[in-house]
């Protein structure tokens, strides 16, 4: 294995060389470029998870630095499991396989061919060259290459559809070449964008909402409420098991299961039935304001889509939200449900999402849902209710839970 090297800090200072013929993963950076000020910070979170999602795999650390990263690798054969892992880190754009050579045109080509010696049925030449002191430009290295490989194959170069591309970049380390770039989830390192609490069901929204906050740089704390035992523990388990899938973007998630059974009965002896859920919620809410103060959190994430379900109005949201002086993020807000579904199913959390299940929005459920409500009127509901004493019967008996990935 080959150790890499120690991230830059400046221009001018000399970057240790690397060994031709040893094999490396390239790292092209998404956002963190952009960043200007707080650039070190996301290179150093962005290192991080990535050194934290290659956990046990006989890799070299992660050196990352402006706009690449690179990660040694003892051999190809250790690729198929670095490219699954990778697949889930936040901030990379796109990596490649890539095979390190001396800096000139006889090693590239000779590269090229220890990657692929079959002849393409047409190709193309992409190069970057990041160190300039290399004598030739890339346009000159793509022109000059790509005679080479059409001289040595007979293959036709097709610059629009090319059934091969032989890349090469020309760094200060050593020059690289592959052929092949994985594209990556985009977005910010988790870590960089602050922690929220998610409320998270066993459905389809609330894993997408709490994704899409993963992918902004937020490290998420799921909150489930569960009726169990007036209900069964499927709705429970199935949180438990989103919660675990969604610790490979974070690799340490807590879960808080709340109680909630108990509660939905007190409140419904008081509530009309129609405003039977919104209070559901603002109670909900009131609880998971709680839980995030604890955790330091700055905002609760819902996976609610504006118009959905008929307690998703937006009076009925501004009802709701109402109840806690917290911020309330709704990434799905605009979202309709054929649009979640194709999240779902990208982020690997449909399948789970949809066995069957009886949370605790399907107990003590009203036949009638008010649809339009205002703050006001639900608070004079509330004023027959000890609000304070249903939260605090609620906390008292949270279970919490702990997931880590990679899992040791």
């Amino acid at each position: 294995m080959h150790d890499a090297w120690q991230p830059v800090r400046t221009q001018k200072e000399p970057r240790k060389k690397v060994k031709p013929g040893t094999w490396w993963v390239i790292i092209r950076i998404s956002e963190i470029a952009l960043k200007r000020g707080n650039r070190q910070a996301f290179l150093r979170t962005l290192r991080q998870n990535i050194n934290q999602a290659l956990t046990g795999l006989p890799v070299g650390k992660a050196s990352v630095r402006p706009n690449r990263g690179f990660i040694a690798l003892g051999g190809p054969e250790d690729w198929p499991a670095v490219n699954e892992r990778l697949s889930t880190v936040f901030g990379i754009q796109n990596y490649s396989l890539a095979l390190a050579t001396e800096p000139d045109l006889d090693a590239f080509e000779k590269g090229f061919f220890k990657l692929s010696n079959e002849a393409p049925s047409s190709f193309a030449v992409r190069a970057v060259r990041s160190d300039k002191s290399f004598p030739i430009n890339s346009n000159e290295l793509e022109r000059e290459l790509g005679g080479r490989i059409a001289a040595r194959t007979g293959s036709p170069v097709n610059l629009d559809n090319p059934g091969v591309v032989y890349r090469v970049e020309v760094q200060p380390e050593a020059g690289f070449v592959y052929l092949e770039r994985e594209q990556a989830k985009g977005g910010l390192p988790v870590g960089t964008g602050g922690r929220v609490a998610v409320l998270l069901s066993g459905g389809i929204d609330s894993p997408v909402a709490a994704y899409r906050m993963q992918k902004r740089g937020c490290t998420a704390e799921f909150i489930h409420f569960s009726s169990f035992p007036f209900t069964d523990a499927s709705s429970r388990e199935k949180a438990r098991e989103l919660a675990r899938y969604l610790a490979r973007h974070q690799y340490h998630s807590r879960l808080h299961i709340v109680p909630f059974g108990e509660v939905q009965q007190r409140l419904v002896v008081t509530a009309p039935a129609p405003y039977r859920i919104i209070l559901y919620r603002r109670m909900m809410l009131r609880i998971a304001e709680r839980i995030a103060k604890k955790q330091r959190c700055h905002a609760l994430v819902t996976g609610e889509s504006l118009g959905q379900v008929g307690s998703q109005t937006l009076t009925n949201m501004a009802s709701i939200g109402s109840a806690v002086d917290s911020a309330i993020l709704r990434p799905l807000i605009g979202f309709d449900k054929r649009e979640v579904v194709e999240d779902a199913k990208a982020i690997g959390t449909y399948e789970t999402s949809v066995e069957p299940d009886m949370d605790c929005c399907q107990y003590l459920v009203p036949q009638r849902v008010k649809t339009k409500s205002t703050p006001g009127e639900v608070e004079q509901i509330e004023a027959d209710i000890p609000v304070d004493e249903l939260i605090e019967l609620a906390m008292k008996g949270i279970e919490t839970e702990e997931y880590t990935w990679p899992t040791p």
